[in-house]
């Protein structure tokens, strides 16, 4: 992926867990066609890895700070992170 290129790793603070979180996030990455991740931490928060173009990042972001109907989304924590992920899809996980 060239400069145009975007990755970013966001932890998801709130109401995020238990509500479609994960499974939400995986459809709207899809579907803006991004790589990544998406997964539960113990302590309550939603991480997510997504790369792709900054458009399509961007977007994510601001769906990610609204979320699914039942979440209830605090806060983004969102930092850039070097290099390429390595797959060619996005995941949800554990």
């Amino acid at each position: 992926m060239g400069g145009s290129t975007r990755t970013v790793r966001v932890l998801v603070n709130g109401h995020v867990q238990g509500v479609g979180f994960r499974w939400h996030t995986w459809q709207e990455a899809t579907r803006l066609g991004l790589v990544g991740e998406v997964r539960n931490l113990a302590d309550g928060r939603v991480e997510v890895l997504a790369q792709g173009p900054r458009e399509q990042v961007a977007a994510l972001l601001a769906w990610l700070g609204q979320g699914p109907r039942w979440a209830a989304v605090t806060g983004l924590e969102v930092s850039e992170v070097r290099g390429s992920l390595r797959r060619g899809d996005f995941t949800v996980s554990g």
